[in-house]
């Protein structure tokens, strides 16, 4: 018997759209001899919206629906509550398939939904997306489980009201250039570069439009590389190592380098040190299972000239796009996309068994 599966996507974050490309690859690799896909876009503006097909997300006429789908958290009824003219019906659900990235998407509040709904669901939960979301809370982390990182400081919003001395604790502890970053913004979202104090005053005002507690960060410089993880309570797997190469004239790897610059590449399993690989590997599945991850993950790491890794950020809801690094990593282990999201699928329906 075919289950059926809601595939979630869009949200309210600043990562939206990518969350739409991400959920068109999804969906055109979903076995449909194996699954019933039933698709629910959210809109900006936070509505929720039954979806006729994949096309109507490719051409964005999806936000124009009009029936309305939201995951009921009724215990009993494990359903989508399906809303239309003045009226209501109930589909079963047998996995929700979230692809939403940024905030309400991989911070633990829809995880929590899914939780009070008592429906399977793909990917990590409502612990490790809170603090995997949360860079300063994930360094926290990562320094107990004595990972390389960079050196941080962590400024709330009240240290607003003594700015000059929050600067003064932030200039004692890193050198300049330093990275300032809100803490859960997501994508590289209101990250700045200062090279001074000055610019640090900026970049600080900048990170605090996006969150109240901000990152402060030593600069690292070298590759920027990545690691998919897979894993369910039992085990846990990693994929080759694979690099970012962003455009040259990005100052570093942030949105617009991301997800707009034709310039930016990816590389899979480029040349370094056979340890450095076996480093990167070893170091992404000890943060995975610290941070209490399941089904899927990205673990970035910095490469140093001197062969030093150092932990950068974890993403527990990765981009899934054609050109993303997570599925290419598994692709070249030999696990194609349909295959993965079989996997995923199954890991969410063992969970709750």
């Amino acid at each position: 018997m075919k289950k059926n599966v809601v595939v979630i996507f869009g949200g309210d974050s600043s990562e939206h759209d990518v969350s739409c490309l991400s959920a068109t690859t999804v969906i055109k690799n979903m076995d449909t001899e194996k699954y019933n896909v039933i698709l629910v876009g959210i809109t900006k503006e936070g509505k929720w919206l039954l979806v006729d097909s994949v096309k109507d997300i490719e051409d964005g006429s999806w936000r124009e629906g009009e029936v309305k789908a939201f995951i009921s958290p009724d215990t009993t009824t494990r359903s989508l509550v399906i809303l239309a003219e003045g009226t209501y019906k109930l589909q079963k659900v047998d996995v929700i398939f979230p692809v939403l990235h940024g905030m309400n998407g991989e911070d633990g509040t829809v995880q929590g939904l899914f939780e009070l709904s008592k429906i399977p669901y793909v990917g990590c939960g409502v612990l490790a997306s809170a603090v995997s979301m949360d860079k300063v809370y994930t360094k926290i982390i990562v320094d107990h489980i004595g990972i390389d990182q960079a050196k941080f400081v962590h400024v709330r919003e009240s240290d607003f009201e003594h700015l000059e001395e929050a600067m003064d604790r932030v200039e004692k502890e890193i050198p300049y250039p330093i990275f300032v970053k809100p803490s859960c913004a997501g994508s590289s979202k209101g990250v700045s570069k200062a090279e001074n104090r000055e610019e640090l005053k900026a970049a600080l005002y900048e990170a605090v439009k996006h969150d109240r507690n901000i990152l402060c960060e030593e600069t690292i410089v070298g590759r920027e590389v990545e690691c998919a993880v897979l894993g369910d309570r039992t085990q846990v797997k990693s994929t080759c190592v694979g690099e970012i190469l962003a455009a040259q004239e990005a100052a570093f790897y942030d949105f617009d380098a991301k997800y707009n610059n034709a310039e930016s590449k990816t590389v899979v399993d480029p040349e370094m040190p056979e340890e450095s690989k076996a480093k990167i590997k070893e170091d992404a599945e000890a943060i995975f299972r610290a941070v209490d991850g399941f089904g899927l993950s990205r673990v970035d790491f910095f490469l140093e000239d001197s062969g030093r890794v150092v932990f950068n950020e974890i993403n527990t809801l990765p981009g899934f796009t054609s050109i993303s690094m997570y599925p290419m990593l598994w692709k070249a282990c030999g696990l194609d996309i349909p295959e993965l999201l079989d996997t995923l699928i199954d890991q969410a329906m063992t969970r709750y068994r």
